[in-house]
C-alpha cells in the first residue's frame, strides 16, 4: 500500500477516535463533523491506491466514490447522501442553536455506527485495501 494511502487510513482512524470522544463530551454536531471527515480521508485513501496524482481538494463523498469507481450497498448510499449534505452546515453553521437542537446523544451516536461501518466495509470490500489494511 501507498504510503499516501496508509496515511489517509491512519488520519481517518483518528477522526473517528475524535469522534467517539466527542460523542462522549457532548459536542454533537462536531461528532458528525468528524464522521463525515473520517469517511472522506478513507475514500481518498481507496483513491491515493487507483490513481497516480493526489485525490481532489474535495469535501463531496459522493464525487469521491464516482471517482473511486465504488459500488456501495444501497444502505451506505443512502447514509453517505445524508451525512454529505451536512458537510458545510456543521462546518459553518447559519443558525447553531437550531443546528444544535437537531443533533443529541442518539442521533450522533447513528452516525458514528453508520460511518465506521463504511470504513470498514471499504477495507473489507476495495481489493486495494482489503489484504493491506
Amino acid at each position: 500500500m501507498k504510503k499516501a494511502s496508509v496515511n489517509w487510513l491512519l488520519s481517518s482512524q483518528y477522526d473517528l477516535k475524535t469522534a467517539e470522544t466527542l460523542l462522549k463530551n457532548r459536542r454533537y454536531i462536531y461528532v458528525v463533523f468528524m464522521c463525515h471527515l473520517a469517511l472522506e480521508k478513507a475514500l481518498k485513501a481507496v483513491l491515493s491506491e487507483k490513481v497516480r496524482e493526489l485525490p481532489p481538494y474535495t469535501h463531496n463523498l459522493n464525487r469521491l466514490i464516482e471517482l473511486g469507481g465504488i459500488a456501495l450497498p444501497e444502505k451506505h448510499k443512502m447514509f453517505i447522501d445524508k451525512i454529505n449534505l451536512l458537510s458545510v452546515p456543521t462546518r459553518y453553521p447559519e443558525d447553531f442553536k437550531r443546528l444544535s437542537k437537531e443533533f443529541n446523544k442518539k442521533i450522533a451516536g447513528d452516525y458514528l455506527k453508520e460511518a465506521k461501518g463504511i470504513i470498514i466495509w471499504l477495507k473489507r470490500n476495495i481489493p486495494e485495501l482489503k489484504s493491506k489494511s
